[in-house]
């Protein structure tokens, strides 16, 4: 499937997992809604944008399992949960219980708005190896306290690579009347992901990643009981939309509308669905997974270091972390791959430790994996 990707044939691109790569068919119907835009921007704007994106939600809630009115398109998760913690009334001495396994950018969210309320960040540890999805429920748990007011995880950590058990989080917040907001930059596509079923207040993931859509396009799916105190981050035309103006939904108006913008990327995530289901995706995504499990087994062969969890089908879906040992500088070895071989693979560093982050996608062949072991094992017994 490599023909379809825009990605230069001389890169062996293992780094899926930070921006996406969108295929070439998705990127032209995305172009084509650029040039509709310019050819007619005010009839775009003015006449078609509202009931374009109304489809394009439609299609992404079927796909997500959710009504279409409880979502909305953001241009990534980051903006998203910037929106949401502005809304929050933190006190001080609340606590927002997470993990030491989130995204940098949410970190420093959480942080800034913490220290202006006086509200307390907790990260809770979560020790490697793992051992199972049980343990890790109930580890989270007692961290909760009677301050716990919200808490924040991710569906699948970018650092780690880990799946976490959110659903159960989720229901045992509900329980406690504990909000519960999910970053799911990282699961639409790579993992089966149903929102109902999920059951998070907030939950927002990206489209561009896994499932390939342009880059911009993300998403904010908020319970109905908690959309009222969601005030948009830009206050525009949607803020007491007239008659016949609007959507006809405040929740979806007050956040969809901020003035001039691109809105392709939004309107190409219906392609980006059709695309994967044309290539029937469950089954290339199965491909990839026995790739990513043989890839660690080799890679692993090679470090000698020990698997970071008992059964990684339970915590992986189609990325990984590989641990590299500690007489390796693991920023230089990034830099080696890349620079003499023409690997691009990003090196993370967790808890003093250092890793490769390794995604498997469709474009990714046996070959290149052979290619990537062959080197690593060439500069591991240099």
């Amino acid at each position: 499937m490599k023909k379809d990707f825009l990605l230069d044939p001389e890169i062996t691109f293992l780094n899926h997992g930070s921006f996406g790569a969108c295929p070439q068919p998705i990127f032209d119907v995305y172009q084509q809604w650029q040039r509709d835009l310019e050819q007619r921007p005010v009839e775009f704007l003015n006449r078609r944008a509202i009931s374009l994106l109304a489809k394009s939600r439609e299609k992404l809630a079927e796909y997500l399992h959710c009504h279409a009115d409880d979502l909305v398109y953001f241009p990534n998760p980051t903006t998203a949960i910037n929106m949401v913690v502005r809304n929050l009334d933190l006190q001080a001495g609340d606590e927002v219980l997470t993990t030491n396994h989130e995204y940098g950018a949410m970190d420093r969210t959480w942080r800034f708005f913490c220290k202006k309320s006086g509200a307390n960040y907790i990260q809770r540890h979560i020790p490697l190896p793992l051992t199972t999805h049980a343990d890790f429920v109930e580890h989270f748990w007692e961290g909760v306290t009677p301050k716990t007011k919200i808490i924040f995880l991710s569906h699948i950590t970018s650092g780690t690579a880990l799946i976490f058990p959110v659903t159960e989080i989720c229901k045992r917040a509900r329980e406690a009347g504990i909000l519960c907001i999910i970053d799911g930059a990282h699961a639409p596509a790579q993992i089966d992901l149903d929102l109902e079923e999920v059951g998070a207040d907030i939950y927002v993931g990206a489209c561009h990643k896994w499932m390939m859509a342009p880059k911009g396009a993300a998403f904010l799916h908020a319970r109905r009981e908690v959309q009222s105190w969601l005030d948009p981050l830009v206050v525009s035309w949607g803020y007491d939309a007239e008659t016949g103006f609007g959507s006809g939904n405040q929740f979806v108006d007050y956040h969809e509308w901020q003035g001039t913008r691109d809105i392709a990327a939004f309107l190409s995530v219906p392609a980006a669905i059709d695309y994967q289901r044309e290539q029937d995706w469950g089954l290339v995504r199965s491909r990839c997974r026995n790739l990513l499990d043989l890839t660690i087994e080799r890679v692993q062969a090679i470090t000698k270091m020990p698997p970071i969890m008992p059964n990684p089908r339970e915590w992986l879906g189609q990325m990984a972390i590989l641990p590299l040992p500690e007489s390796v500088d693991g920023a230089d070895l990034q830099k080696r791959l890349y620079d003499e071989y023409q690997i691009e693979i990003p090196h993370t560093r967790w808890c003093e430790q250092s890793f490769l982050r390794i995604s498997i996608q469709s474009y990714n062949s046996e070959e290149e994996i052979d290619y990537f072991v062959d080197v690593l094992k060439k500069i591991f017994t240099s």
